[in-house]
């Protein structure tokens, strides 16, 4: 059984006084959350300790970009290896990292065979990776939307094995979607889910399709979260904005 997730991309938002008042009233309405949803929060990278000091605390916490090499000389990096040493039985730990996100791709130029890298340092750090996969407004416009994401995704994951692809979480997010207001309808979300799921059943069998949890990252909120989440390859979402405020975080999270 795939799990139902919510994850929160604070992307760079929020100052330590706004974290710090954002601990506290999750804190008020997490027993508001489903028991069956899980929550992770990837925060700016000195937030990371924050979040993983809150003792008993049910939260799921990523990073947002890791490094893809393991150490060296490359000023401003982390190491999977550095996210995977906070270790400790009494607190949260940094299980998760996001990879491949749109605006790495934009921004930082970011390619699938550096992604592949770094999706590999975090299988071997035994982290998992978030793989963001998505097309433009001129790639779909263009009829080309199905051949980006394959290839995103044979680039990016498929060289692993079975046994590695089992760790990893699959993000969707059309890139027109995002920061824009713009929601892909309901049946546009789950054309895509669906194609996914089955390159997944073609690149290794249809028993890891079905366990794989695939998110939908695109301006999901609370008035739009159920009817993309009662689609049936739809497993939960990657928020951005909506995620900066618990309330309606936590709202997202019962729209199962």
């Amino acid at each position: 059984m795939r799990k139902k997730i919510v994850a929160g991309n604070w992307k760079m938002n929020l100052l330590e006084n706004e974290v710090i008042d954002y601990i506290q009233e999750l804190e008020q309405l997490y027993s508001f959350k489903p028991d069956d949803v899980e929550l992770i929060i990837f925060p700016s990278s000195i937030y990371l300790d924050s979040l993983i000091n809150l003792p008993n605390y049910d939260l799921g916490v990523g990073a947002q970009d890791c490094s893809a090499n393991d150490n060296g000389a490359f000023t401003g990096e982390i190491s999977a290896s550095m996210l995977a040493s906070f270790k400790d039985e009494d607190k949260n730990e940094i299980n998760y990292c996001l990879v491949g996100h749109s605006e790495r791709r934009k921004y930082h130029n970011e390619a699938n065979e550096l992604l592949s890298k770094k999706v590999n340092q975090l299988i071997q750090n035994d982290l998992t990776p978030v793989y963001c996969c998505g097309e433009t407004i001129e790639e779909r416009n263009d009829g080309e939307l199905f051949d980006v994401i394959e290839k995103q995704l044979k680039e990016g994951v498929f060289h692993l094995s079975m046994e590695n692809f089992k760790k990893v979480i699959i993000a969707y997010e059309p890139v027109w979607a995002i920061g824009t207001g713009v929601t892909a309808t309901k049946e546009q979300a789950q054309e895509m889910h669906q194609f996914i799921r089955q390159k997944i059943a073609d690149k290794y069998n249809e028993e890891i399709a079905e366990n794989t949890s695939i998110l939908y990252g695109g301006s999901c909120k609370p008035s739009n979260a159920n009817e993309l989440f009662s689609q049936p390859d739809i497993d939960g979402g990657l928020i951005g904005g909506a995620s900066l405020k618990p309330e309606s975080f936590i709202q997202i999270a019962q729209s199962f």
